[in-house]
């Protein structure tokens, strides 16, 4: 068992990583009042049982399931969510378990943070993505039609319970976009960790758990010591925005293609070969480092099957007016979080339309050469 300690002074908490890890959460003393929030996908595989686990130990147990798909991640399913909870007299002294991948954890940490004006919840992620990335760190929210993530709220969990247990019935394409944002956190923060991902991608893609383990919880502990300095991204230029690289063409092509096209992890692999190609582009004097960092990335991404090049028949128009609604903009311009070297990023701001369109030239031009 692994445990991190995300460190927020007084809302600081805790990510157990551990095989077996959910079937302990009744041994937890817990709230007399849970809503077990979970996806039509997951409910059979988890959600389910913890529902019955905790009504044996004597809880009040409500559970609500949404499709499974990122388009669910809407106002009318927040609707649907408080419907059931008012329904079932959810007061404020109760506490939501989200049970699921990120799509739930987002959906319903949102829940969690408006129901009566915010309860407490808990995350229980089981996609690798989810637990890597989204589980940890306090941002909940839904989609608009026009981008995505842009109406939510920092809300912390009181803790993360990971179950490794989870990846065994992991469809593979989602284990593989889940190392996207394990990747991305080699990038920016641990080149050791990069070249340790070299070592052991395919040994991760085969459910080798002593692998798994460590990709997690080192993740974790990046994501933990990030929001701990920079928890809400305040300030633009603080370390919190590095976790945003390759999300701002990624999110851009998610939006584009409805949120159903790419899985989130492969839009981040996307995004994070077009800003990799950005910053060879805009820093010349340090082309032949930024290179080898392109050509190390993209080769760790095919060997994980992810990805690497845009979807065929994008409009170049519709992904900028994508770019420039997404939250790290700034009144109309685009920043982006490019690469110095791996291990280390910095940001960029405003960011020509021009250079974004010739770095997903070159990136095309790359993959057909």
């Amino acid at each position: 068992m692994s445990i991190i300690t995300v460190p927020l002074k007084e809302r600081s908490y805790d990510i157990v990583v551990e095989a077996g890890a959910l079937g302990h959460l009744t041994d937890a003393k817990l709230p007399d009042e849970i809503a077990v929030l979970s996806n039509t996908t997951v409910a059979p595989l988890y959600a389910d049982t913890l529902s019955e686990q905790l009504r044996a130990s004597g809880y009040r147990v409500m559970q609500f399931n949404a499709p499974d798909g990122e388009q669910y991640k809407s106002f009318e399913w927040v609707g649907r969510a408080y419907d059931a909870l008012a329904e079932h007299g959810l007061t404020r002294r109760a506490l939501i378990i989200a049970v699921g991948g990120g799509v739930v954890g987002d959906w319903a940490g949102f829940v969690s943070a408006s129901w009566m004006r915010g309860i407490p919840f808990i995350q229980v992620p089981t996609t690798l993505l989810a637990m890597v990335d989204s589980s940890v760190g306090g941002k909940t929210g839904i989609n608009h039609p026009r981008a995505k993530n842009l109406i939510g709220a920092f809300h912390q969990p009181s803790q993360v319970v990971i179950d490794l247990e989870c990846l065994r019935t992991l469809p593979p394409r989602e284990l593989r976009a889940g190392l996207a944002e394990v990747i991305k956190y080699g990038v920016i923060a641990d080149a050791e960790f990069f070249g340790w991902l070299e070592g052991h991608i395919e040994a991760a893609q085969q459910l080798d758990m002593e692998v798994l383990e460590h990709i997690i919880t080192r993740s974790c502990a990046i994501k933990a010591e990030v929001v701990g300095e920079d928890e809400r991204e305040s300030d633009a230029i603080g370390r919190r925005a590095t976790l945003n690289y390759g999300h701002t063409v990624g999110h851009a092509f998610e939006a584009i293609t409805d949120y159903g096209h790419l899985l989130h992890g492969e839009a981040i692999s996307i995004g994070m070969t077009v800003a990799a190609q950005i910053a060879i582009l805009l820093n010349q004097d340090n082309a032949e480092v930024l290179t080898d960092l392109l050509q190390r990335q993209t080769k760790l991404f095919k060997r994980a099957g992810l990805p690497t090049t845009p979807p065929a028949g994008y409009d170049f128009d519709r992904l900028w007016n994508a770019m420039t609604l997404d939250k790290k903009a700034r009144a109309g311009s685009v920043n982006f979080i490019l690469p110095t070297r791996i291990g280390h990023v910095e940001r960029v701001e405003n960011v020509a339309a021009e250079v974004v369109r010739a770095a997903l030239a070159e990136v095309k031009n790359s993959s057909n050469g």
